[in-house]
């Protein structure tokens, strides 16, 4: 009786079979599994809102906070905890009105998020920042 030799490699070729069919399975899901795109704003392109309508939120450099009706309006200084309370008001006369948050541009990010967390708080609905082109700017 003969004895048999046993065989001490290892045969790859299926690995490397189930490898491509697995990297082609990935590469064709891959691309319906993500949740969607990001569109960065732009500050030069777009329509603005018609700012005769919109109420401003005016943030100053000091965190100071005022009301202006529209683009000729006196605007009017108030505190944060009232912040709410002015915007409901707004949205109770109307409630599809526009809002505009203008912030200086030296001012801590966070105050920006702030004044949203409120407005969003108080049910707004739209909101934009207001930004300033690069071309106007000195």
């Amino acid at each position: 009786m003969r004895q048999r030799r046993l065989i001490n490699q290892i045969n790859v070729v299926p690995y490397i079979d189930v490898m491509l069919v697995l990297l082609v399975i990935f590469m064709v899901t891959a691309p319906m599994i993500q949740q969607g795109t990001i569109n960065i704003p732009s500050a030069g392109a777009g329509t603005p809102p018609p700012q005769s309508e919109a109420i401003f939120i005016e943030v100053k450099a000091d965190g100071a906070l005022a009301l202006r009706p529209s683009t000729s309006g006196n605007a009017r200084a108030i505190r944060k905890d009232q912040l709410g309370i002015a915007l409901q008001d707004a949205l109770t006369k109307n409630p599809e009105q526009a809002f505009l948050v203008a912030a200086d541009s030296k001012l801590d990010y966070q105050k920006v998020i702030d004044v949203l967390e409120v407005a969003r708080g108080a049910g707004v609905r739209k909101i934009s920042l207001v930004t300033q082109s690069a071309t106007t700017q000195k």
